[in-house]
């Protein structure tokens, strides 16, 4: 095998009764039109040496690998859809990586980084992503943003040791100003800490678009199928790049950017205290307008309604039931809770996302009761 550029992977654990399996995933390209996916099954040695060896944009050579052809409908439900029709397999006895110096690294394959893997055409903007709101709930797209703010990674621990991260970037475009994207991997995470806030462009190929109700926003999820092309060189990229620097040279972004921050909360500057009768009079004198109210109330919660996850066939127990088709599914709180207090009950609010965590004292991957939740 040739030398290629490495384009994305992902770690990867699977546990059996009384032992664990790894895996390392990742994505290679050597040409504008040729990129194929990589697995490696072994000891947790051998994938976390392997998986360190080398960072997404480097230039790396594969000896002794076996070329399998792919079940292309199984295997890219999870990876990244490629034009081959094969894979290839490393083994830990037979196979090599070798990750080549800077001095050695084609010019030619670094300008890949550059060329997006989907028809630089096929992508949504932020505000019809916006604009079709839970339609969109769950489908897998492509992006064309620039970075506005890139915050820093959260760590976390499950409550079988594992560690776990998270990083959440804001993304706008000539249609939205503040389009939340979220990162859970360590080689996204990692890209996303070099982008330049105000002055990067990404492609975003194959993100997951969901509806994130305690926002009440559409917001997008990295996934294994995710391949992100920074600073891309194409002419829509271009036009965004244009309108990022005029939007700097006017002004236009700093006063939006200004209007948005009057619109956010403090939660430390919020002290009215409200009862569920008062919560209750307040919408009924909305008259239907969508306007936020921001209170505290002292309330007796009901959690009523969960999904439990299958996590061996990584499926919903209620979608299996119903549909014949699996969905793949990322890990996440989301439960309907009913909130009670001597004047009455708030029937079916949300409890979601790092909220739930932080309110239940445990994580989404394992509570005490041995349940894992879904979105």
């Amino acid at each position: 095998m040739g030398t290629a550029i490495c384009y994305t992977d992902m770690l990867f654990i699977f546990a059996d009764i009384g032992s664990e399996r790894y895996t390392f995933s990742f994505t290679i390209r050597d040409s504008p039109t040729c990129f194929i996916n990589v697995n490696s099954w072994g000891r947790e040695d051998y994938i976390r040496s392997l998986s360190e060896s080398f960072r997404v944009g480097d230039c790396v050579t594969i000896e002794n690998p076996l070329v399998q052809a792919k079940e292309a409908e199984r295997e890219e439900k999870f990876n990244p859809v490629t034009p081959s029709c094969y894979k290839l397999l490393l083994s830990e006895n037979h196979s090599v990586v070798k990750t080549s110096s800077c001095y050695e690294m084609d010019t030619k394959l670094l300008s890949l980084l550059h060329l997006p893997v989907k028809d630089p055409q096929d992508y949504y903007s932020l505000g019809d992503i916006t604009a079709n709101g839970q339609s969109l709930d769950g489908r897998i797209l492509n992006v064309l943003a620039a970075v506005m703010s890139v915050g820093e990674p959260k760590y976390f621990m499950t409550s079988d040791k594992r560690k776990g991260q998270r990083c959440e970037v804001k993304l706008y475009d000539e249609t939205e100003m503040s389009f939340p994207i979220v990162c859970w991997d360590n080689e996204s995470i990692q890209l996303a800490q070099s982008w330049i806030p105000r002055e990067t462009v990404i492609f975003a190929s194959d993100v997951r678009i969901n509806f994130d109700k305690f926002r009440n926003c559409m917001t997008a999820t990295v996934i294994s199928k995710t391949i992100i092309t920074t600073n891309p060189e194409t002419a829509e990229a271009n036009v965004l790049f244009s309108f990022i620097k005029e939007s700097a040279r006017s002004g236009a972004l700093h006063d939006k950017m200004e209007e948005q921050s009057k619109g956010s909360i403090n939660l430390e500057t919020v002290v009215d205290i409200y009862t569920v009768e008062q919560l209750k009079e307040k919408a009924l004198q909305s008259d239907g307008k969508l306007e936020p109210v921001y209170g505290i109330i002292y309330v007796t919660a009901c959690f009523k309604f969960v999904l439990k996850m299958n996590e061996m066939s990584n499926t919903c127990t209620f979608c299996s039931d119903v549909s014949s088709y699996s969905k793949s599914t990322f890990s996440s709180f989301d439960i309907l809770v009913d909130l009670t207090d001597h004047t009455g009950t708030l029937y079916s609010c949300y409890l979601s996302d790092c909220v739930a965590e932080e309110t239940l004292g445990c994580t989404v991957s394992r509570n005490e009761l041995g349940c894992s939740y879904l979105i």
